[in-house]
Parts: structure tokens; C-alpha cells; sequence
């Protein structure tokens, strides 16, 4: 069964930092773009980064550029998010996806598989 499970995610305080890790199982990531993505209660769903098959390409939304940073240990089959100096407008669902090529972007029709998602609140 394809599955990608992300972990990590939960409350902080603002300016603080959480690392998520999406992990797959089932396949394997070493062919796929990774991409992370967000959505807030009432919103779309929007790209935050992502990493090609290599870990050579990446690239982030404005918003988050400077503060999160994208990698992958394929011999994990694992990406991970680091994300640092967290702000309340941070807080969201984080889910990865995995493109269909070995490219990224951060649009959602280029991503077939889906994680489930975790919650990260940023709140004093």
C-alpha cells in the first residue's frame, strides 16, 4: 500500500521551530519531487517548498523563504521541513505530496500521492 505519513507537527510558540518529516512507505521517493504544502481553516491549499528526485532543485513560497528549509535522505525515504522562527499565521495542516516526476513545483495537480497531514499551531 502507498502511503506517505507525515510526523512532527504541533503547538509553538512564535519564533520558535519544528521539524516535520514525511515518510513513505510502500515505494520509493528516490524517483519523485517532493512538495510540502498548507492549508488553514477557510483557505486553499498552498505550496511551501519543494525538492526534486536529487535534492539538487528546490524552491519555496515567498512567504516562507529565509525560514523553511526543505531536504531529503532518500536512503531514509524520508523529506523533510525545517522550520524556524515560526509566526501565528504559520499555523495550518502541513501535508506532503509526491509529484508525479522527478521535478517539483508548487502547484497541487503535480503531486499524485498525499500524506494525511499534521496539524502545527503557532500560538503564546
Amino acid at each position: 500500500q502507498l502511503q506517505l505519513v507525515e510526523s512532527g507537527g504541533g503547538l509553538v510558540q512564535p519564533g520558535g521551530s519544528l521539524r516535520l518529516s514525511c515518510a513513505a512507505s510502500g515505494f520509493t521517493l528516490d524517483y519523485s519531487g517532493i512538495g510540502w504544502f498548507r492549508q488553514a481553516p477557510g483557505k486553499e491549499r498552498e505550496g511551501m517548498s519543494c525538492i526534486s528526485s536529487s535534492g539538487r532543485s528546490t524552491n519555496y513560497a515567498d512567504s516562507v523563504k529565509g525560514r523553511f528549509t526543505i531536504s531529503r535522505d532518500n536512503a531514509k525515504n524520508t523529506v523533510y521541513l525545517q522550520m524556524n522562527s515560526l509566526k501565528p499565521e504559520d499555523t495550518a495542516v502541513y501535508y506532503c505530496a509526491a509529484a508525479r516526476s522527478s521535478a517539483c513545483g508548487l502547484s497541487t495537480y503535480q503531486y499524485a500521492y498525499w500524506g494525511q497531514g499534521t496539524q502545527v499551531t503557532v500560538s503564546s
